[in-house]
């Protein structure tokens, strides 16, 4: 996997996970469930990633 890509894939993981913190914490489901989808939108992306690379190899 690229580098670069990986990075950004697990930094909107993180981004996600500290979101979905923040809105427990908080008692903000729109900020739990904003920080769900971004920590699902980043996995995804790793997965293609990883798929992609695989079938380059």
């Amino acid at each position: 996997m690229a580098g670069g890509k990986k990075a950004k894939n697990v930094g909107k993981t993180a981004k996600g996970k500290i979101k979905e913190t923040t809105g427990k914490a908080l008692g903000n489901e729109s900020l739990e469930m904003k920080g769900r989808a971004e920590q699902a939108a980043g996995d995804a992306k790793q997965t293609a990633q990883k798929a992609k690379d695989t079938f380059k190899h």
